[in-house]
């Protein structure tokens, strides 16, 4: 008899791994690189959590067309799963004055990438070009701001890959409060110290104008 692989060692996940119907698997096999996710990503309308806030499972996102980072982030992972990639996911952190992000991560030989779901233009793709994931995350790091200008990008949280994760807390769920409680638990590295937080300067008037600039606009809008 041959061997039975586990939901952690599938490279290509399958519709029937996955719980989606054939609509949905196939309108994410489409996605065949990490370009064509994004771009697929960036069309789907921001999430502004009208009525209160969300975690929207795969299946919700391609329903209701609508999507914040963590939300983009998991209907990208699965897409990258399903061309044979492994669906990891990495939250970035900030302090309590902002918004976390997290981000869909891919390797291109030795180097890291990410697809970003973002409302505005500072948050997104990452070419894979990033030696390690620290680099990655710091390239965030200068546009990850308030309003006002402070840079608030503190740290990030080890990946995590989502086939370790029952595709029914995330790929057809009614909600993924559970993951994103499972995001936040992770272990999470410092991107600076305490004493480089006092040398930080605020972004000046024309990049706090630029950085209001939204593709779906909606006053107090998600990241």
């Amino acid at each position: 008899m041959g061997r039975v692989e586990s939901q952690t060692t599938k490279r290509v996940a399958r519709r029937e791994d996955l719980g989606l119907d054939r609509l949905e698997y196939a309108t994410l096999r489409r996605l065949r690189t990490p370009q064509q996710i994004q771009a697929f990503v960036n069309a789907i309308p921001i999430n502004h959590e009208i009525g209160g806030e969300t975690v929207l499972s795969v299946r919700q996102v391609l329903a209701y067309r609508r999507a914040h980072c963590i939300e983009g982030a998991l209907l990208a992972a699965c897409a990258l799963w399903i061309q044979g990639e492994p669906p990891r996911v990495m939250r970035l952190d900030c302090d309590p004055s902002d918004y976390p992000h997290v981000v869909t991560l891919f390797r291109r030989g030795a180097c890291w990438g990410a697809i970003s779901k973002s409302n505005g233009v500072a948050l997104r793709y990452r070419d894979p070009i990033y030696r390690d994931l620290r680099e990655l995350a710091i390239s965030y790091f200068h546009e990850y701001s308030t309003g006002g200008g402070r840079k608030t990008l503190r740290s990030y949280a080890a990946p995590l890959d989502l086939r370790r994760v029952d595709p029914g807390l995330w790929v057809t769920a009614d909600g993924c409060w559970q993951l994103h409680g499972q995001l936040e638990r992770r272990r999470h590295y410092p991107l600076i110290s305490a004493g480089q937080q006092k040398l930080l300067s605020r972004r000046d008037a024309f990049e706090r104008a630029a950085a209001r600039i939204v593709q779906y606009p909606k006053e107090n809008g998600h990241r």
